[in-house]
């Protein structure tokens, strides 16, 4: 039996994981006994995270949940999740990919569930993965972004009494990295596809506030990153201005970066011999904030 086989088994046997690309990376079952809140059994039932540790040569002990956008009804995993965790690691940087439940089927709280479970998860490894626990963030793309958002503005400190040792951990991320983001629920700038796909069709007013994070920011929010373009015709630059404004008056540190032109869910830009520019602020904030 080669190492593969044997290293492939004992991961489903230690807690439900499962390989996704050779031996490279892994993705895991947030909750291996399902998940809370659970509406089947199927495979978009079951949230998740992928794993990319950095490799020794470079590996600083950062590490980041990303994310991926797409208006809370399905997941750009290639461009807003894989190509992202594949940066982040040449940066030294672990990440964990994670793939959130969706509406219709889900609404909130489950998507937040979802995002607190992951950071909890990463902190609880922290040691597994040669990261530390007080270095643990989130990136979010477009409606990735508002649940980024979310967790960065609606978290809690875990439970200390509980018997589930990742439920002990804090869900609060110790920054933020926000792309595009959706942040509102409010008018005139919310985008309205996220909304109704995450709150349902009449929501009520309340919470509706709640979640237009630009009203939820504290002291205690995470340093922050933002980026957008001024142009973006799907989420208002708006929704980054507004959110840069509220970290400001609360004395949150952040830097926003918009750039004049540019669609909207760009990734890294790889192909824009312009905004391709962007990830490398990001990188030099990362540094800055003494991240890699």
């Amino acid at each position: 039996m080669n190492r593969f086989v044997v290293i492939a088994i004992s991961m489903l046997l230690s807690g439900g994981a499962v390989w996704a690309q050779a031996n490279e990376h892994r993705t895991i079952l947030l909750w291996p006994d399902g998940a809370p809140g659970a509406k089947g059994n199927a495979d978009v039932d079951k949230p998740s995270l992928t794993i990319y540790p950095a490799s020794d040569a470079n590996k600083v002990e950062t590490g980041v949940v990303v994310c991926p956008g797409g208006g809370y009804v399905h997941l750009a995993m290639d461009h807003e999740g894989r190509q992202i965790a594949e940066w982040l690691n040449k940066l030294g940087i672990s990440a964990f990919v994670l793939k959130y439940r969706l509406g219709p089927k889900y609404h909130y709280p489950v998507e937040l569930w979802d995002a607190q479970r992951a950071i909890r998860y990463a902190r609880a490894h922290a040691q597994e993965y040669g990261i530390r626990a007080d270095r643990i963030g989130i990136w979010g793309f477009s409606a990735g972004g508002h649940l980024a958002s979310t967790a960065g503005t609606h978290f809690d400190r875990g439970d200390p009494d509980g018997s589930d040792a990742i439920d002990k951990q804090s869900s609060r991320p110790d920054f933020m990295i926000l792309a595009y983001p959706v942040i509102t629920m409010l008018d005139p700038y919310v985008h309205h596809g996220s909304l109704h796909a995450l709150l349902g069709e009449k929501p009520d007013p309340e919470l509706v506030r709640s979640l237009s994070n630009e009203t939820q920011v504290t002291p205690e929010t995470p340093p922050t990153f933002l980026f957008a373009t001024a142009n973006d015709n799907v989420v208002p630059v708006e929704n980054s201005v507004q959110f840069d404004e509220a970290l400001n008056r609360a004395g949150v540190p952040a830097e926003i970066h918009i750039y004049l032109k540019g669609p909207h869910g760009v990734g890294l830009a790889q192909n824009d011999p312009v905004l391709r520019t962007w990830p490398d602020r990001l990188a030099d904030w990362l540094k800055l904030q003494g991240l890699r």
